[in-house]
């Protein structure tokens, strides 16, 4: 079995505190289920498949920031996150702009995790379609995302409210799929070389060289 390497193991060590600070005494119990669900299913998967891919550290360090976002949206609910409460008069927003945070990372760490899959396993034999691919992956997850919650809102009535995070937003659909476009949009203009260079110093690829 591969070592783990101590990054690895601080980064899990950093998740886990905001997991724990952000299940005590949540604003809603069963919003902050709801909220922190993906990113608990992420820690499994991504357990569960450790010893046979191994992603980046750089690749790991997004994936556990985006799932502290969902911690911190969850704990306070996406529409009364305190700090953009505070910015809302200073940049005058008519609503909470946290879950636009929220939708801007599920578009930018899904596409670091779906190019860095497509890279390494040699995917595309045209590069030139991966950007293509990889939007549109993001693409689909927000949209099955946005399905999620209106699945839940016809379960839970107006008790899912606090999760769907709408805040009277008429267009918060189409927006949050926008704002996650946005993200992997971002991913792949300004970060592709530096994962480039994280996949290359990768041990099991430079002892294939």
């Amino acid at each position: 079995m591969k070592r783990i390497p101590p990054s690895h193991r601080l980064l899990l060590l950093g998740v886990a505190a905001v997991f724990v600070w952000s299940g005590w005494r949540p604003a809603d119990r069963a919003t902050w289920w709801l909220e922190i669900f993906p990113g608990l299913a992420g820690l499994i998967i991504l357990a569960a498949t450790y010893r046979r891919f191994r992603f980046t550290t750089f690749c790991y360090t997004l994936i556990a920031a985006h799932i502290c976002v969902l911690c911190v949206g969850g704990h306070y609910t996406y529409a009364h996150v305190p700090l953009f409460d505070w910015l809302r008069p200073i940049f005058g927003w008519h609503r909470n702009h946290y879950d636009r945070l929220g939708h801007f990372f599920q578009g930018f760490v899904p596409a670091v995790i779906t190019r860095e899959i497509f890279v390494r396993l040699k995917v595309l034999n045209r590069t030139g379609w991966l950007p293509f691919l990889v939007g549109s992956v993001c693409l689909a997850i927000s949209a099955l995302y946005e399905l999620l919650e209106w699945v839940t809102a016809l379960i839970g009535g107006s008790g899912a409210a606090a999760f769907l995070g709408t805040q009277g937003d008429v267009w918060d659909t189409q927006e949050d799929m926008f704002t996650a476009l946005i993200g992997a949009t971002c991913a792949l203009l300004f970060f592709s070389r530096i994962q480039d260079r994280a996949i290359a110093r990768l041990p099991d690829l430079r002892a294939r060289e």
